[in-house]
């Protein structure tokens, strides 16, 4: 018995070695493709169902189509550079909208112009940055080329287009231009509140009012895109520049958000990418601010309402 225990013994190691002897090679390729198999990531182009929605509101520097085109391109970059943060761009109708959701603290960050970021600094807001640029931020008044006006008097009696009363390099700024250069903007022009710049831009080009008020942006990028525009109408005048639009932030927000925040719009400017989001906001660069760099547009407010009319 003990040495057929030894035969069966025998055999069974030979059976062994049999096998791994014909199907080792096949075992080692298996195991060596999958020790060698690349790691390849997987991406989703949206955001985690935990990420923290961020409401960002514009002003209407453009009707909200094209607000949306211009500034669409800034949201999904922050996008793509804040983990586990989702920001949704908030674009509003009117003046009269955006004010009042402003003024409500539906924002969590916000442009607004000169006039609504000194507005918002009492409603819960404070300011980080602003647009660069501060030598576009003035009012321009458009005149058709063939119309014979060559003074602001010569406006009396006739109609001129403004985006909205609080617009301030749009309305403010060159309401006052024109009180300063004989002209009683509440009695002597038929004041028209359009809506948006390019409502204003177009009243003018289309025969609608005599002279139309915005400012260099949006004047910029319509004519850009309808040459005829540049073609008929001309800048006949130009006010005095201030502080540009501010970034404003609701008190509440973390302060590593702000400063992610801060950081990603500060150095726009430094690289291709938002060379081109920057581009198509007809902008240089943003910049750090805080609220007393709107001191100026304090002291504007306060004598435009002395010279011309309210606003508050």
């Amino acid at each position: 018995m003990a040495g057929l225990d030894f035969v069966r013994t025998a055999v069974q190691r030979w059976r062994v070695s049999w096998v791994l002897i014909a199907f080792g090679p096949l075992f080692l390729v298996a195991c060596q493709g999958e020790d060698n198999r690349t790691y390849e990531p997987r991406y989703s182009s949206t955001p985690p169902v935990s990420a923290k929605e961020y409401v960002f509101g514009v002003h209407p520097l453009h009707n909200p189509k094209r607000l949306h085109e211009v500034f669409g391109p800034l949201m999904g970059y922050l996008d793509a550079n804040i983990p586990g943060a989702k920001f949704r761009l908030e674009a509003s109708r009117d003046y009269a909208a955006y004010d009042e959701k402003l003024y409500a603290e539906k924002f969590d960050f916000s442009l607004p112009n000169p006039f609504q970021t000194v507005n918002a600094l009492k409603t819960g807001y404070r300011v980080f940055g602003k647009m660069g640029d501060d030598e576009n931020f003035r009012g321009i008044i458009l005149v058709r080329k063939d119309s014979g006006i060559e003074n602001v008097t010569d406006l009396k009696g006739k109609a001129v287009s403004f985006p909205a009363p609080t617009a301030l390099a749009a309305t403010m700024m060159p309401q006052y231009y024109m009180q300063m250069n004989g002209l009683n903007v509440m009695s002597d022009i038929d004041v028209r509140y359009v809506g948006s710049q390019e409502s204003s831009i177009m009243n003018v080009f289309l025969g609608d009012t005599a002279a139309a008020a915005t400012w260099p942006p949006p004047w910029g990028l319509l004519s850009k895109e309808r040459p005829e525009l540049a073609r008929d109408l001309e800048i006949k005048w130009e006010t005095d520049p201030l502080p540009n639009n501010g970034l404003v932030v609701r008190d509440d927000i973390p302060n590593d958000v702000i400063d992610t925040v801060s950081w990603l719009l500060f150095g726009l400017h430094k690289h291709d990418e938002g060379k081109a989001i920057l581009a198509g906001m007809h902008l240089s660069r943003f910049e750090a601010a805080t609220n007393e760099t709107y001191n100026p547009v304090i002291d504007f407010i306060e004598t435009f309402e002395v010279a011309v009319r309210p606003v508050k």
